[in-house]
Parts: structure tokens; C-alpha cells; sequence
């Protein structure tokens, strides 16, 4: 990927208003143009493991680069972050997908669901219970733990949900309400030639776990 991505970005987060991104929209141009052409790549290649992508495009899957403010307290108008989510249907798709995200400092890989719907976590909770080895053996899988550390514990609830037995072993796993597991990406590998393949290979072992999802909510 350019370095225009983020140097872009990193200018932004100083200047967060719109007289200087109406001064720069060129340079914003280049940077989402890039993006995109990094992301329209990624897709066909993650379609070879997992074809439910196979019809999307990048602008099927990229983002809004401008805020909603209308009920935010925060008032700054861009993102400075660009975030795509390969999945079938789109971002705006409430299924299980990958998710690639590009902001100076914090980039990362991500796949599963972010914040389902209420019925969709129960849906996800009865797939686990039911099959917590399956579950556990993706997420202690070798090749699994080297590029994620189980799934994402920042979105729990304290209290052990009440529709299951308090002495079930695995209830953590029951206690999560978001289904993420994520992976820092360093910007050496984003800027380097290294990039697609990288990405693929760890998009493509996260596979096996956007399946067993996939197959709690649609199953």
C-alpha cells in the first residue's frame, strides 16, 4: 500500500476540520483511491477460501469516511481511519465476514461480528454451548493462536447469561456480546510488497471461524 494512506491520515488527525480537508481533497482522493484498489484485490483472493465473497466490490465493503455528529459529542467531521468488511452483502451485512482497518498506529485484521443484534447473540450462544469443542478447537488451533488470542474481550457482560446452566465450564465464551478476534498489523508489512499475501493468510485462517458463526445465525 502508498504511503499516501497514511501519511494522509496522520495529517489528518492534526487537522480534523473541513477547511483543511477542502484545501487537501486531492490527497484524500489519492489515499480512498488506494484503499480501494488494495481492498478489490484482497477480495478476489479471499473468495478462493471463502466464496460467499466472490460478487462484492470494495465500494460494496469500505466505509463512510464521514462522521454522523448529529448525536456525538465528538464534532471532529472525518474518520482517520479507513475500514473495510469483506463479507457477503456487504458492510452493512450482519453476518460474519473480514474486516481491514488502516489508521497510523493502530492497524489491524479482524474478522467474526461486531455488536450483533440481540437475537443474533443468543443464536451464538446456543451455537456455542452446544459446541464449545468445535469452538475450541478453532480458537486453540496452533495456527489459529499465532495470529489471534482468542476473541476479543473488550464487549462482555459481568453476569453469566441466565438461559444457561451456571455450571457450564466455558462460560466466558457465553459472556461475550461481540464475536471479534483481532490482529495488529504492523506498517512495515502494510507498506511493504508483502501486504496481499500477509493479509490473505491470515484472513484465511480466521476462515474456520467466521464458518462456525456463520453457521450459528444462518444454521
Amino acid at each position: 500500500m502508498k504511503k499516501v494512506v497514511t501519511s494522509f491520515l496522520k495529517e489528518l488527525a492534526g487537522n480534523n476540520n473541513r477547511e483543511w480537508f477542502q484545501a487537501n481533497k486531492a490527497m484524500y482522493e489519492e489515499a480512498k483511491n488506494e484503499f480501494e484498489s488494495v481492498v478489490n484485490q484482497l477480495i478476489p483472493g479471499i473468495a478462493k477460501f471463502d466464496e460467499t465473497v466472490k460478487f462484492l466490490t470494495a465500494k460494496d465493503c469500505m466505509f463512510r469516511f464521514y462522521r454522523d455528529i448529529r448525536f456525538s459529542n465528538d464534532k471532529t467531521p472525518y474518520k482517520t481511519n479507513f475500514g473495510a468488511f469483506i463479507t457477503k452483502g456487504g458492510k452493512k451485512s450482519h453476518g460474519p465476514g473480514y474486516y481491514f482497518h488502516v489508521q497510523p498506529g493502530e492497524c489491524f485484521l479482524s474478522g467474526g461480528i461486531w455488536q450483533p443484534a440481540p437475537d443474533l447473540v443468543k443464536k451464538i450462544r446456543k451455537e456455542i454451548y452446544y459446541n464449545v469443542r468445535e469452538l475450541k478447537s478453532i480458537l486453540e488451533d496452533k495456527t489459529f493462536t499465532k495470529y489471534f488470542n482468542g476473541i476479543d474481550d473488550w464487549d462482555k457482560q459481568k453476569l453469566a447469561p441466565h438461559e444457561f446452566p451456571k455450571d457450564f465450564p466455558d462460560m466466558d465464551l457465553l459472556k461475550n456480546r461481540s464475536f471479534t478476534v483481532s490482529h495488529g498489523l504492523d506498517e512495515k508489512i502494510l507498506h511493504s510488497d508483502k501486504l496481499h499475501d500477509y493479509t490473505l493468510k491470515v484472513f484465511k485462517v480466521l476462515f474456520p471461524y467466521n464458518e462456525f458463526l456463520r453457521k450459528a445465525i444462518e444454521g
